[in-house]
């Protein structure tokens, strides 16, 4: 069920969630395994519709449900869930396979996919994969063509982020920095 708060965003203007730079969540699913795995490297690619690349380690477990599905999901945190996000970054599926049971109750499904989504994100973008071996296997790079979309109509207006001092610091995208920590973005300059 989605949040109250979320509003669908056009396929040709999802890409506006990601030219913000913020660190992204991946999540993906196939045959009945899931994970979701934080990602700094995750850029939109086109327009219309939006297309995006996500660099995903071979060694991941979330590399392996990419490869072998044809959908995956970028979601885009915010400072109240920033711990979920540095949990998903640090503990490895392959290292515990209850990774994913251990924070159920902060999980939800949108309608049609299987991925995993964490509660609390600004923003959702569920794309469907562009396969192309080369690419995944030379360069770890997954591409995929979004086919729906959502964001949080209190920092997102339908077509540009609303980054403001006045914005709740918590619904601030998190921009990844090392250790534990992140910085938020502050006031907009309109450049005339």
């Amino acid at each position: 069920m989605l949040d109250e708060n979320l509003i669908k965003v056009d396929v040709n203007k999802a890409y506006k969630l990601l030219n913000i730079g913020a660190t992204t969540l991946v999540s993906a699913e196939h045959d009945n395994k899931e994970n979701i795995m934080a990602a700094a490297w995750a850029c939109a690619l086109d327009l219309a519709p939006t297309k995006a690349t996500v660099v995903i380690d071979k060694s991941h477990f979330t590399y392996k449900l990419m490869d072998e599905d044809d959908y995956f999901a970028l979601m885009i945190p915010c400072l109240k869930v920033a711990k979920d996000v540095l949990y998903f970054g640090s503990i490895s599926q392959n290292d515990d396979k209850d990774k994913l049971e251990n924070v159920k109750d902060k999980l939800f499904y949108l309608d049609n996919y299987k991925m995993p989504m964490l509660k609390g994100c600004i923003g959702y973008i569920v794309f469907k994969k562009i396969k192309d071996k080369h690419m995944q296997e030379n360069y770890d790079l997954f591409a995929g063509v979004c086919v729906e979309a959502y964001a949080d109509k209190r920092v997102f207006d339908g077509s540009h982020f609303i980054i403001d001092k006045d914005i709740n610091e918590g619904l601030k995208t998190i921009h990844y920095v090392a250790g534990s920590n992140f910085f938020t973005l502050g006031k907009n300059h309109s450049i005339n």
